[in-house]
């Protein structure tokens, strides 16, 4: 055993101070701030992973213009046929909701959103056609893109009636317009 000279006292190796609470310390902190990261992230993680479900085979009930599920007995019964009438649709998408002739609701939905530029593309009853008012492009009665600049027809939503409310689900088979499948799906 060795003597040390001055104010340090005599030490073996067993005497070496346990660093047990600077261990639990740091690992305190560590924890402390890897929680509030992990917290931090959470909801950025979220927002860039797709939802699913909520188009799919489950639908979304469609909303009218103040929030309200569209019931469909009402609504046939408030509308004339011919008539196309904005709604709430998938992913809040605003589509036409179409009145047929025998006073039902065709069994799908318009999405109102210009496949130009993201317009809102309103219904002109004396052309018989939806008019973009942003660049001119022009979509038949069924929402197929007959004059441009927009490359594609509007999307289409399942529309089906369950216990007396609008349901809108994604559209998955053929497109009926062009015989191709649906690009939005």
């Amino acid at each position: 055993m060795a003597q040390v000279s001055g104010n340090v006292p005599n030490m073996d190796d067993n005497d070496v101070p346990d660093l047990g609470r600077r261990q639990f310390m740091n690992l305190l902190t560590f924890g402390s701030i890897t929680g509030v990261a992990l917290g931090a992230l959470y909801p950025v993680v979220k927002y860039f992973i797709p939802k699913t479900g909520g188009g799919g085979a489950g639908g979304v009930t469609a909303k009218d213009a103040l929030g309200n599920d569209i019931i469909v007995s009402e609504f046939i019964a408030s509308h004339q046929p011919g008539d196309r009438t904005l709604a709430q649709g998938l992913k809040g998408d605003p589509t036409y909701i179409v009145v047929e002739g025998d006073s039902t609701l065709r069994n799908y939905g318009i999405n109102a959103v210009c496949t130009h530029l993201g317009c809102v593309v309103p219904w002109n009853a004396s052309e018989n056609k939806f008019m973009c008012p942003c660049h001119g492009s022009q979509y038949d009665e069924t929402g197929k893109v007959v004059r441009g600049p927009a490359p594609l027809s509007l999307a289409l939503a399942k529309a089906e009636e369950r216990d007396d409310k609008l349901v809108f689900s994604q559209w998955t088979e053929t497109d009926f317009r062009t015989g191709e499948k649906p690009y939005w799906a």
